[in-house]
């Protein structure tokens, strides 16, 4: 029986990276403030970590914030920034109690002091629990993630302890933010718009694409089903044949 017919993947992704987008259209479609759509968004936030959860998913990474979000208005960013540290203060001991580890990937000299501390003390309080890693994606764009793995990697040449030739694909990988877990399987987007938006680019080459013109604060429980059916349906080549994939399955 196939198993995707009763909503039971086949093949769950160790991975899966998210863009939570149309949170302001949400809002907006409501006659409401834009922050009352990221506000709304954080039971999305929550009904997603159920399902990955439970389908056994590894990794789930959400980007939050980009280091292009800066540029919207002034009261948005702060009211976001607020949300931010309100969310991380009330949702940790929730993720503990789960067992799931939380990290934060991106830029953090930019965030205000108070919101700097309760990030590491998340991240501490979180740090020995193995069901499950949540990563939040602040402050973050893939371009920035490439450049400072490249200087980590000039400052050891620099140092001496490597030589340009020595750097290769998969060391630069290791360096990125993401460096010492799987890459992402499925990379999902909401809100419509079909763009990766500066997302995870280098982490993202062999991902599967999932659009959903739902906005984010609508993605719920049987949306996100709906995302893992639709993988475990798709075949990864990763370059090679259809032929040369089904042999391999058979062996």
């Amino acid at each position: 029986m196939d198993k995707t017919k009763l909503g039971v993947p086949s093949s769950v992704p160790r991975h899966i990276a998210i863009i939570m987008d149309g949170n302001n259209r949400w809002a907006k479609k409501r006659l409401l403030p834009g922050v009352a759509g990221h506000k709304a968004g954080v039971d999305a936030v929550r009904a997603v970590i159920e399902v990955c959860a439970e389908a056994k998913v590894e990794v789930l990474t959400l980007f939050a914030f980009s280091s292009e979000n800066w540029q919207r208005p002034a009261e948005e960013v702060g009211a976001l920034m607020e949300l931010f540290f309100t969310a991380l203060r009330r949702e940790t001991r929730r993720l503990n109690e789960n067992g799931i580890s939380l990290r934060i990937i991106g830029d953090r000299s930019r965030f205000h002091p108070e919101l700097q501390t309760a990030i590491r003390e998340a991240e501490a309080r979180t740090a020995g629990n193995a069901r499950f890693v949540l990563q939040i994606a602040a402050n973050y764009g893939g371009q920035w993630d490439i450049a400072q793995a490249a200087q980590r990697l000039a400052r050891e040449v620099q140092a001496g302890h490597l030589r340009p030739d020595d750097i290769t694909p998969e060391l630069l990988q290791a360096c990125l933010a993401t460096g010492d877990l799987p890459l992402p399987d499925l990379c999902i987007r909401t809100g419509g718009e079909h763009r990766i938006s500066n997302f995870l680019l280098w982490q993202l080459a062999y991902a599967e694409l999932y659009f959903s013109d739902l906005f984010w604060p609508d993605f719920k429980h049987d949306a996100m089903r709906h995302a893992l059916a639709d993988f475990a349906s798709r075949q990864r080549r990763f370059g090679k044949t259809s032929e040369q994939v089904e042999a391999g399955a058979r062996a």
